[in-house]
């Protein structure tokens, strides 16, 4: 289980299929039949039938994350990933991994700032007990007081593991707080230590009745099925689940940033200075988010990226050299950070930071880094399509964060048409000097300061 899926870069992406754009129709997958229904209950319902293989991927997507969190209960929706696995009215504690894993499965689960999504890969002729698995949590889930108490230790723990104890663990939630203003980004999904605490079993009943709900869920469903017989078994075992309340959604909207702010932050266990900076950019589907994720591959995917070339590489300034854009349902942001080599002046290395950027804006990328770009997209879309998980992925984020799982079969084209003037633009429309959050990180420990205004 995971709680915040930055995308890593990808393994050999350095495939070398230099395709021109006229090519593109050769080498994007084919168009995937798409089928859209959905139940009295609200329950949204997406398929896509492929039998290449005698296999299939369920998926419930829970249009609910951290950003739908009220202030002082952060982490409920990631508290939910784990609650979800510990029992319903049929099902016993653990027992939905073991009936999965016992009929030749895999499953698991992730918590983001915008959903939640459970999965099981399965052969396919176990379709119909997939189905009463996901039907009977999301029916009868147990929200008590001891699954309650158990599953907030186990949070607890993955937060001191993956946030406080790791020299620069807590940087993703410096760059939040101080890169949103008003927008309920500014925590992530894991939630804070006090207010996991401080939650009751009454805040999480409400939570799990408000978001967990048919009218809330999309099923998506891809793999070797009859959609036919497929949509009787889904009617079969969601159909007569109550549909919830009308879903709260987030009506926050995050002001533009007028001026360029600072902060300063001390880690205790940090070795050495680092320096981040940070921009918003628009959500995911905008049309400038395609530019803006090929710019953010070409500064920052890998050692072969700008900001580690440079920064590590070329002038030895930094002993790491990372970043990325992070498109979201609502406002996004791209963070670039460097970390100092000993002895190192940490403003000479946030100068070579913000240089690497103005290059960018000054003069367009040589089509050696485009076609690299381009072809770390088609491997995504193309060689990260060959599971029926990953179709069902993607499928998901269509339907529920691009609100059209139609989308599957247009993303592809969308990024492949980005040329070097659409980088250069955006680069100097949304990586602004005048708009960036600059949070300086000095080893040692100190009260947290203010948010950057």
């Amino acid at each position: 289980m995971t709680t915040f899926p930055f995308r890593l870069p990808l393994a050999g992406c350095a495939i070398a299929f230099f395709l021109p754009l006229a090519t593109l129709a050769a080498v994007a997958p084919p168009p995937m039949k798409i089928q859209q229904h959905q139940l009295k209950n609200g329950l949204k319902i997406v398929l896509a039938e492929d039998q290449s293989r005698p296999v299939a991927n369920l998926q419930i997507w829970y249009h609910v994350g951290s950003k739908d969190e009220r202030p002082g209960r952060t982490g409920f929706a990631h508290l939910f990933e784990h609650l979800m696995f510990r029992g319903s009215k049929n099902v016993g504690p653990e027992e939905h991994m073991r009936i999965v894993r016992e009929s030749g499965g895999e499953l698991n689960a992730y918590t983001s700032f915008d959903m939640t999504v459970y999965w099981e890969t399965f052969p396919s002729h176990y379709l119909e007990r997939m189905l009463w698995l996901e039907a009977d949590r999301m029916a009868s889930l147990e929200v008590s007081q001891e699954n309650f108490v158990k599953e907030r230790e186990v949070v607890k723990e993955e937060r001191r593991v993956n946030y406080e104890n790791p020299p620069y663990g807590l940087l993703i939630e410096d760059v939040l707080r101080n890169t949103y203003s008003s927008y309920p980004y500014k925590s992530p999904p894991i939630g804070s230590m006090d207010d996991i605490n401080a939650a009751t079993i009454d805040d999480v009943r409400e939570f799990h009745s408000t978001f967990y709900v048919p009218n809330n869920a999309t099923l998506v469903l891809v793999g070797d099925f009859d959609s036919k017989n497929a949509l009787a078994l889904i009617e079969k075992h969601f159909g007569a689940i109550p549909r919830g309340k009308p879903v709260p959604r987030v009506k926050t909207t995050e002001p533009a940033r007028k001026a360029a702010a600072e902060a300063t932050v001390r880690y205790p266990n940090a070795p050495l200075a680092a320096v981040i900076t940070s921009y918003l950019l628009p959500p995911m589907g905008h049309p400038d988010s395609y530019a803006l994720e090929i710019a953010s591959s070409i500064l920052s995917s890998g050692q072969s990226s700008r900001l580690y070339k440079r920064l590590v590489y070329d002038e030895r300034a930094a002993v790491a050299a990372f970043g990325q854009g992070q498109f979201l349902e609502g406002p996004s942001f791209f963070f670039g950070a460097a970390i100092a080599n000993q002895g190192k002046n940490i403003k000479e290395v946030a100068t070579s930071l913000e240089y690497t950027y103005g290059e960018m804006q000054k003069t367009p990328v040589s089509d050696e880094e485009m076609d690299k770009a381009r072809n770390q997209f088609i491997a995504r879309f193309i060689l990260g399509r060959e599971s029926v998980q990953a179709k069902a992925d993607f499928l998901g984020r269509c339907a529920v964060l691009l609100g059209d799982p139609e989308r599957y079969n247009s993303e592809l084209a969308k990024y492949q048409a980005v040329t070097a003037a659409d980088v250069q633009r955006v680069m100097k429309q949304y990586l602004d000097p005048a708009r960036q959050v600059k949070i300086w990180v000095e080893p040692g420990a100190a009260p947290a300061a203010a948010p950057a205004q």
